[in-house]
This record gives structure tokens, C-alpha cells and sequence, in this order.
């Protein structure tokens, strides 16, 4: 009977014949030895380079706000046909070692910069993934910026060209209750796109239109279709010209949509001044009128977004209000973002006044807090800076 029990359990259902045996501790039985499964690529998603960047380089270092690392712009690689390997971008990083020297013996440090505590138990947050995130991002924002002067290779095209088209996109991007992080991804396309190709000017705004489609593939849940955009540009071109741009600029970019914006480091930085919701929204005015200005590019993404919340402090405080935790998190001291401040302010000025108010009308509606009505820190154009901050331009 006992035997008979034992046979019964052993025995398999005639349906599941056909079916193989399942695998044990990783062995796949009726699988050859010698022919192991080929490795699956993992897609390089951004949890996924940081990891990659930690293991090249595992001591992480530890925030200091005193000093900054030097940009320094890297010559493209030439080849035969004019390509350049993004490969080669990415390896060309800035070097964060000597900027974290000062502060890592600090005994306090580590207590002032827990931030993310109140974030601990969501896992959408990736606590313990953030630090590394952004010495990723400060290592590889380099790459992500454009020469200041790029717009001197373009034959039929000019700054005040780029300003009008960017205030329109913002204009749109309003319209379409895109999310923050597509307008500044957008942006981006645009002028590292606009530094490799030369542009006629009666296809810029396809490249903005085209630029804006695949921000909003990259980062958006539900990207508006082509047919849309070819309404929103009045018909000017067809769904397959935008088709046909998209393909130019990503084979322009080497499809590289992973690159640092301002707005990545906005968040951060935010944070570390536990803002409430009128720093925050006047942050990003600031932060959105640099967008349209030029001369803003010779700014790293990082300095720019810091000079944001500084400047922000400063208008809503009316004193330079600038703290020890956003020192450490930013690695920016007040001195150091005065000179980029200074040029948000005169822009916070003239905002209401300019021919283009595409940033100032968006800030003017109620769903963004009338952020405009805050007056411009003035005070910040009279004062001087104790350090040297040509080091933190881009040249």
C-alpha cells in the first residue's frame, strides 16, 4: 500500500506529459553543458548607468560646497563622416574628486544632509539609490551642455530666432499640461541638435515641433500625437516631415535622451531648502526665463538651477538667504551663484515688459500662483561677489 502511495505521488498527469521537467537550482535539464544562454542586454535606464558609474568608481564622494569642478568643453571626435561616438561624450566627465575634499572630515555633515528621510519608506523615491544618481548626473552634465557660442556656425539662423521659437514651445507646452521635465528635455534636443546641424530658418520650428515630440516620448505617459503638432504649427509642415526630422535629429544626438537638465538638479535642490509651493513655483519662473535667453548656455544645468532657488530665496526673503544644507547639496556657495543670479534678476525685471512674455504669462495665471507679482531681489544687482567665478561657465 505504502509503495503503491509512493508510485502515486511520483506519477504525472498524462496532459502534462508533453511538458519539460522543472528546472532545479538553476540547472536546465535536457540543456547542453557546453552552450551556456547567451547574456541578455539590460536596458541602460538612469538607476542603471548610476550603478555602473558607482562600480568605476566606488568611493563616492562626499558634498562640499567651497569649490566647483571646472567644465571643460571637450573637442568632438572627428571621423570620416563626421560623426561623433556618444560613447566618447560620456567618458568625458568632470572630475568631482578635489571639490569634496574640505567637507568630508566635517562631523556634522552627515546629520545636516539626511534630506531624504521623510522619503524612506516610498520606493518611488529610490533613497538609496539618490546619492549616487546625482554624482552620476554631476559627473556626466558636461556632456549634456552645448558651446556658448554655437550660434555662430548657423548661416540662416540667430539667437533672437531661438528665443521666439522657445517661447512659443513654452506656449504649447502650457497648452498641452505637458509635464516640467519635457520642457526642459526639449529645449536641450534643440540646441545640442541645432550645434551639430546647420538649419535653415524655415525649418526651425519643425526642429523645436520635433524636438518637443520626443521629450515628451521619453518622459511624458501620453505623448500627443503627430496629428496635434501639425495643427499646433498651423499647418506649416506634415505629419512626414516631423517623422523624417525625428529620425535626423536622433541619428544627430546618437539617440542620447539621457542627459542632466536643470530641472533634475531643481528637484534637488528644492529639497535641500525645504521649500514650500511659492519657492518652488518661483524658482521655476526664474529657471524657465533663463530657457529663452541664450546667453544663459554658458551655465552648467547644476549652477543654473541652484541660481534659480537662490535667487528665489533672495526675492521672496528680501536678503541673501542662502543656507549651510543647500551649500553642501548644491556644492555652490552664494558667492559663486551671484553673478548668474544677478542676470535672473535683471531678466525678472524686464519679463513683464519684453516683446516675448511666453514665460510670463504662464506665471502670471492662478494655477501657477501669480508668481510674478513677487517683486525682483534688486539688492542682489549691488552686491559683488568675494570669489572668482569664471571657473563654473561653460566656454
Amino acid at each position: 500500500m505504502m509503495q503503491g502511495r509512493m508510485a502515486d505521488e511520483n506519477r504525472r498527469p498524462v496532459a502534462a506529459a508533453g511538458k519539460p521537467l522543472p528546472s532545479v537550482r538553476g540547472w536546465k535539464i535536457g540543456c547542453d553543458e557546453q552552450k551556456p544562454a547567451a547574456a541578455s542586454r539590460r536596458p541602460r535606464t538612469r538607476m542603471y548607468a548610476a550603478s555602473l558609474a558607482t562600480k568605476e568608481d566606488p568611493e563616492h564622494p562626499t558634498i562640499e560646497a567651497d569649490a566647483a569642478p571646472e567644465v571643460e568643453h571637450h573637442k568632438e571626435a572627428s571621423t570620416e563622416d563626421g560623426t561623433v561616438d556618444m560613447d566618447v561624450e560620456l567618458c568625458e566627465m568632470t572630475d568631482d574628486t578635489d571639490m569634496d575634499e574640505q567637507h568630508k572630515d566635517s562631523p556634522n555633515d552627515e546629520m545636516v544632509m539626511d534630506i531624504d528621510k521623510a522619503d524612506s519608506g516610498n520606493p518611488l523615491a529610490a533613497t538609496e539609490y539618490v546619492e549616487e544618481l546625482y554624482n552620476f548626473y554631476r559627473k556626466t552634465e558636461g556632456a549634456s551642455c552645448v558651446k556658448a557660442d554655437y550660434m555662430n556656425s548657423q548661416d540662416d539662423i540667430n539667437s533672437k530666432m531661438r528665443a521666439i521659437l522657445i517661447d512659443w514651445l513654452i506656449e504649447v507646452h502650457y497648452k498641452f499640461e505637458l509635464m516640467d521635465e519635457t520642457l526642459f528635455l526639449t529645449v536641450n534636443i534643440i540646441d545640442r541638435f541645432l550645434e551639430k546641424q546647420v538649419v535653415p530658418r524655415k525649418k526651425l520650428q519643425l526642429v523645436g515641433v520635433t524636438a518637443m515630440l520626443l521629450a515628451c516620448k521619453y518622459e511624458e505617459v501620453s505623448v500627443p500625437v503627430v496629428e496635434d503638432l501639425v495643427l499646433i504649427s498651423d499647418r506649416a509642415y506634415t505629419k512626414g516631415q516631423i517623422l523624417e526630422m525625428e529620425k535626423l535629429i536622433l541619428n544627430t544626438l546618437h539617440f542620447n535622451m539621457l542627459v542632466p537638465t536643470p530641472y533634475v538638479f531643481m528637484r534637488r535642490f528644492l529639497k535641500a531648502a525645504d521649500s514650500d509651493k511659492q519657492l518652488e513655483l518661483v524658482s521655476f519662473f526664474m529657471l524657465e526665463l533663463c530657457l529663452v535667453e541664450y546667453q544663459m548656455l554658458k551655465y552648467r544645468p547644476s549652477l543654473l538651477a541652484a541660481a534659480a532657488v537662490y535667487t528665489a530665496h533672495c526675492a521672496l526673503n528680501r536678503c541673501q538667504h542662502w543656507t549651510r544644507i543647500c551649500e553642501l547639496h548644491s556644492r555652490y556657495t552664494s558667492d559663486q551663484l551671484l553673478e548668474c543670479s544677478k542676470m535672473m534678476v535683471d531678466f525678472h525685471q524686464k519679463a513683464g515688459n519684453d516683446k516675448l512674455t511666453g514665460v510670463h504669462r504662464k506665471y502670471s495665471s492662478f494655477k501657477f500662483g501669480c508668481a510674478t507679482k513677487v517683486q525682483p531681489a534688486l539688492f542682489l544687482l549691488e552686491c559683488r561677489a568675494e570669489q572668482n567665478t569664471s571657473s563654473f561657465q561653460i566656454t
